[in-house]
């Protein structure tokens, strides 16, 4: 079973997480009037990863987040990761979790605030996954299969493959029988589990924490090809924020996390060891792969 703390697993874990955020909210209530009301919200994005699928957990980091800065907060969804981008770049968002491919192309827009440890790296891979039965071996197997990528804007889910793909000197158009975009990593995951589709790209992240949550459905996939270590996927704001204290106060939130017991919950059921800050660096092989596509397209 995916790692847990104490307080969010068992048998009566849903019960448990519930009173959590019974208490979260309740700390929320003891704030001054004035810091509550007076006070204009907070506004984050958040990518179509890996949150979808739990509201308990969106409200609990909603709750964590307003407690921690101090200000109401609003967790702001969208279905694409250019939905968020493009929210975060016009001055609507403070800031906002997004891929590591945004964050390459608007590196000089972008101010790196926290990025999430995971098996104590601030790394990830890419998957390409075939379904249990394919006769699939390797990457250059899935020729001629019918694809399912994530996004146009995700690395996992879509540019890594169109690097391999391009170093092949091929496209997407050229390689499979034919591909399609799910948006969202575990839509990936159910399309090639249930033959909607016979190979697909994907956030490894995703994959090892459904392969604990949700055997029954991982175990109709399994892996063919998997990626060199890159950059997890950001918290970024503006390098032109009109607030930089506010963006700092976001960094120390995300960062103090495995110090705070909530934090420690949140964090137990994202399946993260904490966050940290980071260099541009550390997106150098986003960077390098996204270049070397757009230079061939």
């Amino acid at each position: 079973m995916p790692r847990k703390s104490q307080q969010c697993c068992g048998r009566n874990g849903r019960v448990a997480r519930r009173d959590i955020l019974a208490g979260l909210l309740a700390t929320t209530l003891l704030w001054p009037a004035k810091s509550t009301h007076a006070a204009e919200a907070v506004n984050i994005g958040l990518n179509p990863l890996f949150l979808d699928s739990d509201i308990e957990l969106l409200s609990l980091l909603q709750t964590y987040l307003a407690a921690q800065l101090a200000r109401p907060v609003q967790l702001i969804k969208r279905r694409t990761y250019q939905e968020i981008t493009a929210l975060l770049l016009s001055g609507q968002l403070d800031a906002a979790w997004v891929c590591d491919d945004p964050y390459v192309q608007h590196e000089d827009q972008f101010a790196l605030l926290a990025v999430p440890l995971y098996r104590h790296e601030p790394l990830y891979e890419t998957y390409v996954i075939v379904s249990e039965g394919s006769r699939a071996q390797s990457f250059d197997d899935i020729r001629n299969s019918v694809h399912a990528f994530s996004d146009p804007d995700s690395t996992s889910g879509f540019l890594v493959t169109r690097y391999l793909l391009a170093l092949r000197h091929t496209t997407p158009a050229q390689f499979f029988r034919t591909f399609f975009f799910t948006y969202g990593h575990r839509n990936v995951v159910r399309a090639v589990a249930t033959g909607l589709a016979e190979s697909g790209s994907i956030d490894g992240y995703v994959w090892d924490v459904m392969r604990e949550r949700e055997p029954e459905l991982i175990n109709k996939t399994r892996v063919v090809y998997r990626s060199e270590k890159l950059g997890f996927p950001p918290i970024v704001g503006l390098k032109s924020a009109s607030n930089p204290a506010l963006s700092t106060a976001i960094t120390r939130a995300f960062v103090e996390m495995p110090a705070r017991p909530f934090g420690r919950d949140i964090l137990a059921i994202l399946e993260l060891d904490g966050f940290t800050k980071a260099d541009p660096d550390l997106y150098r092989g986003t960077l390098e792969k996204w270049l070397f596509v757009k230079a061939q397209a």
